[in-house]
């Protein structure tokens, strides 16, 4: 694809601010929230993230599509964002694992893409203006007609995203993180399986391919599935996922977990969850400038340091948390955010970052090992002498 023949494409941010680039992917209009993301690969497990949802993503790697997509490295079952930003675009990618173009796979998802336009600039105006509603078109070319459409959709602050991207039905989950990319060995349940309710707020693959590594049964329920239903499975732990939009607008889910509370089961929320679990043991939750979205974030506490993956625009504030009942036990180290917390009598625990990774470094895998361990402890301390 050359400039000559592509499509134009006009990107308008809610302060006016316009870019005119080319289009890839599908034709039309798209509007959401413009974040930008630092990674240098995973760009298909970016794109089909459900914490994604609502957004447009501007990617700061110079060029995008250089190895396709594949149905492996899907996070889910589509693209999830409202559209993508790059500088290049890769028209013919070239790896082995590659089944499509991503120019092919965006139009086959009606999801419109721009590039061509100066990512470098875009990502430093929302470092100092902070993330803003924007949107892609190739049918309104005109800035100020476009702005319009943007300043009439509604802000990410309030907004209730994980009704469009939880389960609609339960379901189990058994597959393995494939062998062929197994970075840890997982660990046996010596005996009777570990029985893992995960509340699916837009949960994330390969999170559920971790749990099942450590041998875990896995059994996902939507997002507003009472707590009644969740203890009937007698589960050994319950697991709190990812998603997208702001965590206080889910109250169904932080009214859940307060009430699953007081069943002393053991609790593991990451990014979405971890939020969810800090509001409902009383905290708050606060809308970050421009987010943080990337594979190299320093996170620990006490000299301990990891570099995590991360993907989120909301973090809870450390003063509203109760330090009677709980313990701030990770920091991101960029911007001093809370990163991770756990009761000090219960045991739950959470982290603001993907310990998972696809994408991203393993430093956090750890955490998966450490959930089963206080399960299989929860579990030997319940049984009947």
């Amino acid at each position: 694809m050359t400039p000559s023949s592509a499509q134009p494409a006009l990107l308008v941010l809610a302060d006016g601010t316009a870019y005119r680039g080319w289009s890839f992917g599908a034709l039309g209009t798209a509007i959401g929230e413009v974040v930008f993301n630092t990674g240098m690969t995973g760009y298909q497990e970016v794109l089909t993230d459900p914490s994604y949802r609502g957004q447009i993503v501007t990617f700061t790697y110079p060029e995008l599509g250089n190895t396709g997509v594949n149905p492996n490295d899907e996070e889910s079952e589509r693209p999830q964002v409202m559209g993508a930003i790059a500088r290049n675009i890769c028209e013919r990618p070239s790896n082995w694992r590659s089944t499509q173009s991503l120019p092919d796979y965006l139009k086959q998802h009606n999801i419109p893409g721009i590039y061509g336009i100066d990512t470098r600039a875009l990502t430093r105006k929302i470092r100092s203006t902070g993330a803003m509603n924007g949107a892609i078109s190739t049918d309104i070319l005109d800035p100020a007609e476009l702005l319009m459409r943007v300043q009439a959709a509604p802000s990410m602050a309030g907004l209730n995203l994980v009704k469009d991207v939880t389960t609609r039905s339960i379901y189990e989950w058994s597959e393995p993180t494939d062998h062929i990319w197994e970075f840890s060995p997982g660990a046996s349940t010596n005996g009777k399986p570990l029985t893992v309710v995960a509340v699916d707020f837009g949960v994330k693959r390969n999170i559920l391919r971790r749990l099942a590594s450590y041998g875990c049964r896995v059994v996902v329920v939507p997002a507003n599935t009472p707590p009644e239903t969740i203890l009937s499975y007698d589960p050994d732990g319950i697991f709190l996922s990812n998603g997208p939009g702001d965590p206080s607008a889910v109250t169904e889910g932080i009214e859940t977990v307060k009430s699953l509370l007081g069943a002393q089961k053991p609790m593991f929320g990451i990014c979405m969850g971890h939020q969810i679990l800090g509001l409902s043991l009383g905290g708050e939750s606060f809308k970050l400038k421009f987010g943080h979205r990337g594979l190299n974030q320093p996170c620990g506490l006490k000299q301990k340091i990891e570099i995590t993956s991360q993907n989120h625009g909301f973090a809870i504030a450390a003063e509203s948390l109760p330090e009677a009942d709980v313990e701030i036990t990770h920091l991101n180290l960029n911007d001093r955010t809370v990163a991770g917390l756990r009761h000090k009598t219960l045991p739950m625990f959470s982290v603001q970052y993907h310990p998972e990774a696809s994408p991203g470094p393993h430093d956090a895998d750890y955490l998966f090992e450490q959930f089963v361990k206080t399960m299989r402890k929860h579990r030997a301390e319940s049984a009947p002498r």
